[in-house]
């Protein structure tokens, strides 16, 4: 199971710098918090790094953010991309598996789901969605939650389209 921070660090430089890219163009919040986090763990001020052309930028903010102290930033960074982009790609899953949730997000998670229900509902994130951030999603999901169910880890571990990196 990746935790946030790990998961900036095994997932494509492309999908990394896309989640970056969506923080920046449309969730301004969240991309300052980011960027007063990596700042903060570079010892330097925020101006430092606003003021480097914004390829420059992302490249040191990704890299920081695969760090084990950037953990919450990779986190929060990665819950707004995927709560705001891909909101259908989450309640297509809970509602696949018949978990009630409010926009793709879900108060209390069954304490284990059923192999079939489980590969049925990531078929059809597949079959929807880009492999990598299915992937990502489910990693997060997985790892976020206090569910953490051992049949979802084993798919991930096993299924070759669920592999980070692939991008």
């Amino acid at each position: 199971m990746f935790k946030s921070y790990e998961l900036f660090g095994f997932m494509s430089p492309t999908l990394a710098s896309e989640i970056l890219a969506f923080a920046y163009e449309s969730e301004k919040p969240t991309y300052r918090a980011v960027l007063q986090a990596v700042a903060e763990a570079r010892r330097v001020r925020p101006v430092f790094l606003e003021r480097r052309e914004r390829h420059e930028r992302h490249a040191t903010m990704l890299s920081t953010l695969a760090r084990p102290n950037l953990d919450v930033a990779a986190g929060t960074l990665l819950r707004t991309w995927l709560v705001k982009k891909y909101q259908s790609m989450l309640t297509d899953f809970l509602n696949a598996l018949e978990i009630p949730n409010e926009n793709g997000v879900v108060e209390d998670l069954p304490e284990s789901m059923s192999d079939e229900k489980l590969k049925a509902a990531v078929e059809a994130l597949l079959a929807k969605y880009p492999p990598e951030a299915v992937a990502v999603y489910l990693n997060a999901f997985n790892g976020m939650n206090e569910a953490n169910w051992a049949n979802l880890q084993q798919l991930l571990a096993n299924d070759p389209r669920l592999q980070l990196g692939a991008g």
